[in-house]
């Protein structure tokens, strides 16, 4: 069964549509249904106009509807119309995004949840602001790390630069989540996963590998 320690864990990908979201929503959704305090933060949304698309997929899976936080604002701290990258989509409406009040949020949740999954935008690299990205949020916040890889063409080299960037910057990673899901080469497939594995054990020997094909991949995940 899918154990954890309170906390928040942050939920990053590869690349853009690496599944994040998907992920995040149904590893929410399991710990939810067996009774655990949680909730989904996005702090950054892009390319929406009132709502954050993402928190919206994110209670609908997990079958609550739109929570008083979500009301509240406290987990979407900054909404941008461009679907851009964060520093660029803020910059637009001539905001510059501040790490420190998405902590603030995200203390305010952990105030009210024991668990907060908190969803990236975008890659690990993506810059937040001018002076930070999304890696080095994560790495100073010391928060730990779900990172969802893909089996697309492509993914092994992504998925690699990103393990190795992590360890660089001493981020613990739990977990890594191979998403499967759209998946046609089923050869390159598993490729992909035995590949990703090897490497990321090599750096991170405890890391659990979880071969996404439905919620109950997640019955054996420890945090």
């Amino acid at each position: 069964m899918l154990t954890h320690r309170h906390g928040a864990y942050f939920i990053s990908g590869v690349d853009t549509d690496s599944g994040k979201t998907y992920v995040t929503a149904r590893m929410a959704a399991y710990l939810r249904h067996r009774g655990v305090s949680v909730i989904t933060q996005k702090p950054v949304q892009t390319g929406c106009l009132t709502v954050a698309d993402d928190l919206v997929e994110h209670r609908k899976v997990m079958g609550c509807g739109i929570l008083p936080e979500d009301k509240e604002g406290r987990t979407c701290t900054y909404l941008f119309k461009k679907p851009c990258s964060p520093h660029l989509a803020a910059r637009l409406e001539g905001v510059t995004i501040d790490p420190d009040r998405i902590d603030l949020d995200t203390r305010y949740l952990l105030g009210r949840y024991s668990v907060v999954l908190v969803e990236g935008a975008g890659g690990l690299m993506v810059p937040l602001n001018d002076d930070m990205l999304t890696i080095d949020y994560v790495a100073s916040r010391r928060l730990p790390l779900v990172l969802v890889t893909t089996s697309k063409l492509g993914g092994i080299n992504h998925a690699l630069l990103s393990i190795e960037a992590c360890k660089n910057r001493g981020i613990e990673l739990p977990a890594i989540v191979f998403n499967r899901l759209p998946s046609d080469e089923q050869i390159m497939a598993d490729d992909a996963y035995q590949q990703i594995k090897k490497f990321a054990m090599s750096l991170y020997p405890q890391v659990q590998m979880v071969d996404f094909r439905s919620s109950d991949s997640f019955w054996d995940v420890n945090l």
